[in-house]
C-alpha cells in the first residue's frame, strides 16, 4: 500500500516554476546516467509533471519524469491528460517522457530504478513536524548516489516559496524564492516555510533570525528601489553574507529572487 495521506490536490499551472528552475541546476541531473525525476504528490492534475519535464529537458533532453500519487483516481486523471499530450491536444511535446503511477513516500519505481531527484512539494504541510524526518528518510532511501530530495511549499500562484535540499546523508540546504516585484518584506515566506521550519519561526530559533535579518537588510536597502527590486535584493543578500550568513546563491540566480544557505544555519534549535 502507498505510504502517506492524500493531499488537498491543489494544482495550478506554473505554480512550481521557481523550484523547477532550481532543480535544473543540480549537478546530479547533469551527470547521472539515468535522469529519472519523480514528482511526488502532484495533486488533482498532472500538469506539474508535464511542466517539470519540459523545463528539465532544456538542460537534460533525455530526462524522464514519473508522477506519483496515492489516489488511483488522480493517477487515472493524469493518465488521461497524458493521452491528450500524446495526441497533440496540449501545449506540451507529444513525445514528452512522462508517466504516472500510484505511490507515496516509498517511491515505488519499476526494475529497481532509483530517482536522481524527487520533488515533493506542498505534500508535508498536513503532517506533524515529528513525521518529517521519517518521510525524508524513506524518500531519500530511493535516491541514486548523489541524488536529492527537494521538499518544500509555495503559495497558490508560485510567487512565494521555500524548500529544503535533502540527500541520503540528511538535509543540506535551505532556499527561499520570492517574486521581487511588489515585495513588501521577505519574511512573507514565513507563511510558506517547509513543515520542518514553519513552527520554528519564533525568537531563539535560527530560521527566525534569518527572516529578521532579511527584513532588516531589505529595509536598510530601501533606497535602492529607485533602481528596481532586483538591485535591492542583491544588496540585501550581500548584507546577509557580510553579516556572517553562509550564502551559496550564485550571483546570476540572485536576480530570480533566490537565497540559499546551508541547512545547519536554519535547522531547528
Amino acid at each position: 500500500m502507498p505510504i502517506g495521506a492524500i493531499t488537498r490536490g491543489t494544482t495550478n499551472t506554473n505554480r512550481l516554476r521557481r523550484v523547477d528552475r532550481w532543480i535544473g541546476t543540480l549537478p546530479v541531473l547533469r551527470s547521472t546516467p539515468d535522469p529519472l525525476v519523480v514528482d511526488l504528490g502532484y495533486g488533482a492534475s498532472g500538469v506539474t509533471a508535464f511542466e517539470l519535464q519540459a523545463r528539465l529537458a532544456k538542460v537534460r533532453p533525455d530526462v524522464h519524469v514519473t508522477g506519483l500519487e496515492i489516489s488511483p483516481e488522480r493517477v487515472a486523471t493524469a493518465t488521461a491528460q497524458l493521452k491528450e499530450v500524446r495526441d497533440g491536444r496540449s501545449s506540451f511535446a507529444a513525445d514528452a517522457s512522462v508517466d504516472f503511477a500510484v505511490g507515496g513516500f516509498e517511491v515505488p519505481l519499476p526494475g529497481g530504478r532509483r530517482a536522481a531527484v524527487i520533488r515533493a512539494f506542498n505534500v508535508l504541510r498536513q503532517y506533524d513536524e515529528s513525521e518529517v524526518a521519517g518521510a525524508w528518510e524513506l524518500m531519500t532511501s530511493r535516491l541514486q548516489p548523489g541524488g536529492m530530495l527537494v521538499e518544500g511549499t509555495c503559495n497558490e500562484v508560485g510567487r512565494v516559496g521555500s524548500w529544503v535540499g535533502v540527500t541520503a546523508e540528511g538535509p543540506v540546504s535551505f532556499t527561499v524564492s520570492l517574486r521581487l516585484t511588489g515585495l513588501e518584506h521577505p519574511s512573507i515566506v514565513a507563511e510558506r516555510l517547509p513543515k520542518a521550519l514553519i513552527h520554528r519561526n519564533v525568537p531563539g530559533e535560527r530560521i527566525h533570525r534569518l527572516l529578521v535579518d532579511l527584513d532588516r537588510f531589505w529595509q536598510h536597502n530601501a533606497g535602492l528601489s529607485t533602481y528596481g527590486p532586483v538591485q535591492r535584493w542583491v544588496a540585501t543578500v550581500d548584507a546577509l553574507a557580510a553579516a556572517g550568513w553562509g550564502v551559496t546563491t550564485p550571483r546570476r540566480r540572485l536576480r530570480l529572487g533566490e537565497l540559499t544557505v546551508p541547512w545547519h544555519e536554519v535547522r531547528p534549535a
